[in-house]
């Protein structure tokens, strides 16, 4: 079901448990975001590529604790090996298509990260990030989530993993090849770029059933 409101910026369409403002036809995509952005502080946004907004709905407390043991696992790795950063699911990127995506965890290369100014990196960067992590939360239509993972791909990212919890499955993307799925795996060991990266799904699967 959809249903439409009004608000000061335009119509807002809601759907899923999550708000979209469809750009106008004369409408500035740029302009869009930065006013979604300065009424929807601390919420999850993004912008497809024909520059509507997507105000994401929260998660619920086992969704969190997920991203939360995802991104620790992450960043814990990414530290020890040294090549790259991890980030977690406030990063904003700016992507060639000129969509904004912020996926549940990602890393970049120190490479990659070089080639921006301090200042560039502490806005929403025009940067692909070389691998990402997408988790289904219950609200989260995994259709959608499929779609995201195959524009990640075609805008340069190399490697993406799509977890769903409630059916233990993850579907990994990797540039060129098709997507492989995997059921009820219990770790997960990444090719490059993240070689050597190797996430412990066992907590993810358990949730929060104690």
């Amino acid at each position: 079901m959809i249903t439409t409101l009004e608000t000061p910026l335009a119509p807002m369409l809601y759907t899923d448990g999550d708000l979209i403002f469809p750009l106008a036809e004369d409408g500035d995509a740029e302009d869009l975001f930065q006013q979604v952005c300065s009424q929807f502080d601390n919420k999850k946004i993004e912008q497809d590529a024909q520059g509507n907004v997507l105000v994401m709905a929260p998660t619920g407390t086992e969704s969190s604790d997920q991203n939360s043991e995802l991104n620790e696992q992450l960043r814990s790795w990414a530290k020890k090996d040294g090549r790259g950063r991890a980030f977690d699911s406030h990063a904003t990127f700016i992507l060639p298509n000129s969509s904004k995506r912020s996926p549940d965890a990602s890393w970049v290369s120190y490479g990659k990260l070089k080639t921006l100014t301090h200042q560039q990196l502490r806005k929403f960067p025009n940067l692909v990030p070389e691998f990402i992590v997408e988790i289904k939360s219950p609200s989260d239509r995994y259709s959608r989530l499929q779609s995201k993972m195959e524009e990640y791909l075609e805008n340069g990212v190399t490697l993406g993993w799509l977890i769903h919890p409630d059916k233990q499955t993850v579907a990994i993307y990797r540039q060129g090849k098709a997507v492989e799925i995997l059921v009820q795996p219990q770790t997960l060991v990444a090719d490059a770029p993240v070689d050597g990266f190797v996430l412990d799904l066992k907590p993810i699967w358990q949730g929060l059933n104690f």
